[in-house]
């Protein structure tokens, strides 16, 4: 059956398979765009099943915010997606990217808490076009409360886009997120947080089996030393003491001000502002680390 070249063309707008797939669809389905839409379909599908034990090592981090009346009252929620590829020129692409951009958009708009099939669904067509395996691999929705509600959200997504953050402070005084210099810090936090990348957030937060797992290292280090069980005990708490400020947010030294903490930081803007500062919740996505 010979196709028109018209034909063929609108298909490849409609679907982005090659000219070639599209003419041989059309003659599958003698001349029928409708069931050549869904042949390709079909075979793309089957097509990204065979892909999907590839390996996607690339990809990008998206964040969208919604903002509540008055710029004052910064986000009311946020939402952070990764969307992985396997290559580098994929991650690059601004289809690729746009198209974490809408998921993130969509999750933001419509509460989605986990990836499901609706979003699934919005990868598979880029995927069979461009013939690259690609997941969802996670995503993340925060939101805010009411506006006054003492609770502020900030969110950073670095450069390059493999990295990305979404902070969530609280105050028993709602007012002090009305001012630019809080909310500088919160930014400020953002930015430390893609920069250090702790593990947790309070020294609480680390399971005790692995702080137990920890003491034991440091315990193999001094056994050899020449020096009293206490001497010994006390250079054990002093290496792990460290090791915990290294992995935990509020113990490492602030990125803007490294002679204090962060910890210490917050408390002295929030006295600056007239009201304590809260973490209560921090979210940050490496392209990748689980």
């Amino acid at each position: 059956m010979e196709i028109a070249a018209r034909d063929v063309k609108s298909l490849r707008d409609k679907t982005g398979a090659g000219m070639m797939e599209c003419k041989r669809a059309l003659q599958e389905c003698a001349g029928d765009a409708l069931c050549a839409e869904k042949y390709l379909k079909e075979r793309g599908l089957a097509a990204i099943e065979n892909r999907r034990g590839r390996a996607t090592a690339e990809g990008v981090i998206v964040i969208k915010a919604r903002h509540a009346e008055g710029a004052a009252c910064g986000a009311s929620a946020v939402a952070m997606v990764e969307l992985v590829c396997e290559t580098d020129f994929v991650a690059k692409n601004a289809e690729f990217i746009a198209l974490a951009e809408r998921i993130a958009q969509a999750v933001l708009e419509h509460a989605y808490t986990e990836v499901n099939q609706v979003l699934r669904d919005m990868v598979v067509d880029l995927a069979t076009r461009v013939r690259e395996n690609m997941s969802l691999t996670r995503l993340a929705l925060l939101r805010a409360g009411s506006a006054g509600a003492g609770q502020y959200l900030s969110h950073y997504v670095h450069p390059d886009k493999k990295t990305g953050v979404v902070l969530s402070f609280s105050s028993d005084a709602p007012d002090v997120f009305l001012r630019s210099d809080v909310r500088a810090f919160a930014y400020d936090c953002c930015l430390h947080a893609a920069a250090y990348t702790p593990r947790y957030v309070r020294a609480e937060d680390v399971p005790a089996e692995y702080v137990r797992e920890q003491r034991e290292v440091f315990q193999a280090h001094v056994a050899s030393l020449q020096k009293p069980a206490h001497v010994k005990e006390s250079i054990v708490q002093g290496k792990l003491e460290k090791h915990l400020a290294e992995i935990c947010f509020l113990k490492q030294p602030f990125v803007k001000d490294d002679k204090l903490s962060v910890e210490k930081k917050m408390a002295e803007v929030g006295a600056r502002a007239g009201g304590a500062l809260r973490f209560t919740q921090a979210l940050i996505y490496q392209l990748g680390v689980q």
